[in-house]
């Protein structure tokens, strides 16, 4: 009884120190959220020092010596015992989380800050002038810095594994890289068949004027609509859409707007709040604990295009929502019938832009940049050369070339931002968003009808008990298994892919 007290203290003293990194955590998320949506760019220097002296507070918490200590007192403790349990998966992942942390130096924790918000801000300017050259030394800091990580976390195969382990616990580079490589064999013969089908869409339809003030309310309601909380969340304008957690009933997504493009902000408002319930959904009382966190990158990724395209480009979505959509743009849609409609926001053609790409040639992009990034980190590719590379890739998978940088190798943060091993998750979030869809579709007898009635409610109920109420219980391919009876597979999306646009375009 006595040792069983001792446990219970040293875990208590475990979960408080856990809660206070946490808060730490968040503040440093509000100063970026700060800074990409509020900050003038005078206080970008300054910022930097601060996200850099933040970081290094959150790393000395983190691992702490006693954390150690605490941790190997706990490990053959009866807490532990079921690694499954709150207790057990609380132990079991601060301990994963204190290896992989007590390998990196802090000075290389604060460097890595300070240049992922210098070079976020360094991005956003030579994306507007399309300057690559005067981007191109700062990336090769990055990306030796990020080199100089995956040293220190270690590995045994490639450079890459440590820093995909970050996004996505457990995966490797060669199961990643198995995965993309069966989904696109299976992809690529859908879309000849797309571009062969001589049944055209009209896309132009999204592109009429379509008033910013109206897309903001629009795309408000239907955020709310499908159980984004505006009372313990916002809506802000960013250069390049994201969502950030701040805390227990704070959770901030953004958006971008284009007068004449329709898709770009109401879809991506959709799928950032498709990341927000997901993070409303995570258990308040274990805020900070790994009980109360997201499980991966690909599963949160899951979510948001779940709610992008599973849900708001299907047919029952907006034959509830199309009538309103009339009422918020008159001018563009009032003479527009449904069907019209539903193909312009399913178009599907080869585009440059990652984020304003249709859901069939998507994946394409992502096996770009993930083939990119994995050279440079394994030194296979020169930084210098990057834009030819990005171009030669988008002529070979999507036959169209980027007239400029800015449209090309600049268009994406995410490497500015030191987020290498990030962009593999989005092509695993629409292949687990395919497979748990398909599982809640069988499991509450159809989602239809509820979507043509405005009923989004069962089906987020349905994710909430069974991905976001687990927290980091199970690992990203436990989670699969054990809520679809299946591993991660590719056969659901392009089952989705092929009915649907099968469909559209009369394959």
């Amino acid at each position: 009884m006595v040792r069983d007290k001792t446990h219970q203290e040293t875990y208590e003293k475990l979960c408080d120190t856990a809660r206070e990194a946490a808060m730490l955590d968040r503040i440093q998320c509000l100063l970026e959220w700060d800074e990409r949506t509020k900050m003038p760019p005078a206080g970008g220097a300054y910022r930097a020092d601060q996200a850099a002296y933040m970081a290094g507070l959150t790393h000395q918490k983190k691992t702490a010596p006693e954390i150690g200590a605490w941790l190997g007192a706990l490990a053959d403790c009866p807490l532990a015992a079921d690694p499954n349990s709150d207790t057990g998966t609380v132990i079991r992942c601060l301990q994963r989380d204190y290896n992989k942390r007590a390998r990196l130096p802090q000075s290389l924790v604060e460097e890595l800050t300070r240049m992922s918000v210098l070079g976020q801000q360094r991005w956003a300017e030579a994306r507007r002038d399309n300057d690559f050259t005067g981007f191109q030394p700062l990336l090769q800091k990055m990306v030796d810095l990020k080199r100089q990580e995956a040293a220190a976390l270690g590995y045994e195969t490639t450079p890459y594994d440590p820093l995909l382990d970050d996004y996505e616990p457990g995966a490797s580079t060669a199961e990643v890289a198995r995965v993309l490589k069966e989904l696109r064999e299976a992809l690529v013969p859908l879309v000849a068949a797309i571009a062969d089908s001589p049944h055209g869409v009209d896309a132009s339809i999204v592109t009429r004027n379509f008033p910013i003030e109206a897309q903001e309310s629009f795309g408000t309601e239907a955020a709310a609509a499908i159980g984004f909380d505006f009372a313990a969340g916002r809506l802000d304008v960013t250069d390049h859409p994201f969502c950030t957690g701040l805390g227990p009933g704070d959770v901030r997504i953004t958006t971008r707007y284009d007068e004449h493009a329709f898709s770009d902000a109401f879809f991506g408002i959709l799928h950032e709040a498709g990341h927000g319930i997901y993070d409303q959904g995570l258990p308040r009382a274990d805020y900070g604990l790994p009980t109360g966190e997201d499980v991966s990158l690909g599963i949160h990724e899951s979510q948001s295009r779940l709610w992008e395209n599973q849900v708001g480009r299907s047919l029952a979505f907006w034959e509830y929502f199309f009538s309103a959509a009339q009422r918020a743009f008159p001018s563009a849609l009032g003479s527009v019938q449904l069907p019209e409609f539903y193909s312009a926001i399913n178009d599907v053609r080869p585009s440059l832009i990652r984020v304003e790409a249709d859901e069939v040639t998507y994946n394409l992009h992502i096996l770009i940049r993930f083939e990119l990034e994995l050279a440079l980190i394994e030194d296979h590719l020169q930084v210098a050369d990057l834009p030819a590379a990005w171009n030669e890739k988008y002529q070979h998978y999507l036959g169209i070339a980027p007239p400029s940088d800015a449209e090309g190798v600049l268009q994406d943060v995410h490497w500015s931002a030191g987020l290498f091993g990030y962009f593999p998750t989005y092509a695993l979030g629409n292949l687990y968003a395919a497979q748990f869809f398909a599982q809640a579709q069988q499991d509450l007898g159809g989602l239809e009808e509820p979507f043509r009635r405005g009923q989004f409610g069962p089906l987020r109920e349905w994710l909430r008990e069974n991905i976001h109420a687990q927290g980091r219980r199970y690992t990203p391919a436990e989670l699969v298994q054990r809520i679809t009876g299946n591993p991660l597979s590719h056969e659901p999306l392009m089952a989705h892919l092929t009915s649907k646009y099968g469909e559209i375009y009369r394959l």
